[in-house]
């Protein structure tokens, strides 16, 4: 395993956690007011725009794929679409599962929906960057001893702990402590964007320590 591929993937992902981080200052210099709690909502939107935006750059100077292929123009339409559908239905699929574990169904519906696109932003954006619009190869990165890449690795790492971060976010709402950011959605998005964070960081240390032990091997 090559030190040089680690590095970019460090890179990468420190870029990722700085632009997280600027989505949370950097507006407070141009909108009186603004503040992560405060307006929530805008917040998710500015997060989520960036974050997509960098990761799809860094896609297309980085191309981490496998088996990179050349296609004609139609082909990239055809393959930007689905991935735009593929996005849109993850959105849809995290707001009725987010429903499901308790969510308001009829009240709050812009909160939980924009939640819904934070979520599909730090998950289903990365496999789409990585691995394109195919399930199967979804299917085979998230099963034991799946990965084929270091990008694939980080990808495991950084999904999960983006949803664990969402889900250990949703413990403090029903306390009474009567703090702000209990509002419904502010822990749950706060906590998925730490996890997304936590797992950039700890995915290239991580496959450090362990490059002796990894053998990707193409399938």
């Amino acid at each position: 395993m090559k030190e040089a591929e680690i590095r970019r993937l460090l890179a990468a992902n420190l870029l990722c956690v700085f632009s997280i981080i600027l989505t949370a200052v950097l507006p407070a210099f141009f909108w009186k007011g603004f503040t992560v709690l405060g307006t929530h909502l805008a917040w998710l939107c500015i997060c989520s725009v960036c974050v997509s935006t960098l990761n799809i750059i860094l896609h297309l100077i980085l191309r981490p794929n496998l088996t990179p292929k050349r296609s004609s123009f139609v082909q990239k339409i055809s393959r930007f679409l689905k991935c735009c559908i593929y996005f849109f239905m993850s959105c849809i699929l995290f707001h009725a599962i987010i429903v499901l574990y308790g969510a308001p169904l009829i009240e709050s519906v812009t909160e939980t929906f924009l939640f819904a696109v934070l979520l599909s932003t730090f998950t289903t954006l990365q496999c789409l960057c990585i691995l394109g619009p195919n399930i199967q190869a979804w299917i085979r990165v998230f099963s034991k001893n799946g990965a084929m890449s270091i990008w694939e690795s980080s990808l495991q790492i950084t999904t999960m702990g983006s949803i664990l971060g969402a889900w250990f976010g949703a413990f403090p709402i029903p306390l009474d402590w009567d703090r702000p950011w209990q509002v419904w959605p502010i822990s749950c998005s706060l906590g998925a964007t730490f996890g997304y964070m936590a797992g950039l960081i700890i995915a290239p240390l991580w496959i450090h320590w362990n490059r002796k032990q990894l053998t990707y091997k193409s399938r």
